[in-house]
């Protein structure tokens, strides 16, 4: 009865510790690591500028030339561009050496892009200074194109101030927005690739970065303030 009673109590004892192992292991991975406040507190140290703050340094400077890049900078224009990789080069970058993908993108695409809100509050702070407005983009010419129509509308623009659209190209291994900047002495350039800031500072413009949104097709996502440019704040949307 003894030797029954010890031999129970060990099975007892080892599927206890079975069962303790198995639940160790089954335990599941904490879902919240956890921050410091010293991870909260932590800022990338650029320079951060707002609108207003944009307004005000220009106080008392007569009306000059101001320009803006298009995509990603005044308009989410992922839609167009997402549309035209899967319509004629699925995956692959190829759609954009496509001339009927700009076609199509210069002339109705842009239905379906956003303005970006910060662009509104730019546009019409620049408007109210009396500066010359221009759009240099680096998307293809195509021979007629409904974007600067879009972009009058988008951001009310009076039909007095209303530019054409300057489609710069793609050129690899130039910038071919730098020229355009220097032949409408464009003094204030915003825009938010690299090229955009780089093409400004070659000329002695002011060059300010806007931020692209995290979920834009044109990846990836660039550096802001590598370059010491002004950075707008909550520029993303």
């Amino acid at each position: 009865m003894r030797k029954m009673t010890l031999a129970l109590s060990a099975a007892c004892l080892l599927l206890g510790l079975n069962q303790s192992a198995l639940a160790k292991e089954s335990a599941p991975v904490p879902l919240n690591p956890g921050v410091t406040v010293a991870q909260l507190a932590q800022q990338v140290p650029i320079h951060w500028v707002s609108v207003a703050q944009i307004e005000n340094s220009l106080l008392g400077r007569a009306p000059m030339a101001v320009g803006f890049d298009i995509d990603d900078t005044v308009l989410f224009s992922s839609p167009g561009f997402y549309r035209g990789q899967k319509e004629y080069s699925p995956g692959k970058q190829d759609y954009l050496k496509n001339p009927e993908f700009w076609e199509k993108m210069n002339n109705g695409w842009d239905d379906f892009s956003m303005p970006k809100e910060v662009a509104k509050n730019l546009i019409a702070m620049h408007l109210k200074r009396g500066d010359s407005i221009y759009f240099v983009t680096g998307r293809s010419q195509t021979k007629t194109e409904t974007v600067t129509k879009t972009l009058q509308n988008d951001f009310q623009i009076p039909q007095a101030n209303v530019n054409p659209v300057i489609f710069a190209g793609d050129h690899p291994g130039q910038n071919t927005k730098t020229q355009w900047l220097k032949d409408k002495q464009i003094k204030v350039f915003y825009g938010d690739s690299d090229g955009d800031i780089t093409a400004a500072q070659d000329v002695g413009a002011r060059g300010i970065r806007l931020l692209r949104a995290s979920n834009s097709s044109y990846q990836p996502l660039p550096k802001a303030g590598a370059f010491g440019e002004e950075v707008i704040v909550n520029s993303e949307y």
